[in-house]
């Protein structure tokens, strides 16, 4: 299996009502004639603190058993906890120090998903988050990520 692309695209300032490009996953060779389809998080709401962006699980992104891969969900922890560091008032994505995420229930191929990110702490060399994610129709947590990050001196 090839590693799992992450391309982030901010929105501006102005564009903090409503859903937005917040990221696109891609799987596959980086190579043009092998180009990888692109899936969409969409950005649902940012605030200082707290982003939330949306995800429908597609074939791509299961494991053997047809569910959201773990890798996957790791790769969404860091990358949904760090658009949450950059979006803050120091804007800084930090380097990856500690990550673990608790695996609750499974997401089935065409359900939407939340991903929320929170910052519980941001000191002056350390960040703490927590990423939730959870089914959008019946809330019920998938898993629990907590992602610690160097902000740097």
């Amino acid at each position: 299996m090839a590693p799992t692309c992450v391309h982030i695209s901010m929105p501006g300032p102005a564009q903090n009502n409503g859903p937005h490009q917040c990221l696109s996953l891609q799987r596959g060779s980086s190579s043009h004639q092998d180009a990888p389809r692109a899936h969409q998080v969409t950005l649902f709401s940012a605030v200082p603190g707290k982003v939330i962006c949306e995800m429908k699980v597609e074939e791509e992104h299961t494991n053997k058993m047809g569910t959201l891969h773990g890798g996957l969900i790791a790769t969404l922890v860091d990358s949904i906890s760090t658009v949450a560091l950059l979006l803050s008032e120091r804007g800084a994505p930090g380097v990856s120090v500690d990550m673990n995420i608790t695996y609750m229930s499974p997401a089935k191929m065409g359900e939407d998903i939340l991903i929320t990110a929170h910052i519980l702490k941001q000191g002056k060399t350390l960040a703490f988050t927590s990423v939730d994610l959870t089914n959008k129709v019946t809330g019920k947590l998938i898993a629990q990520g907590r992602h610690t990050k160097h902000l740097g001196n």
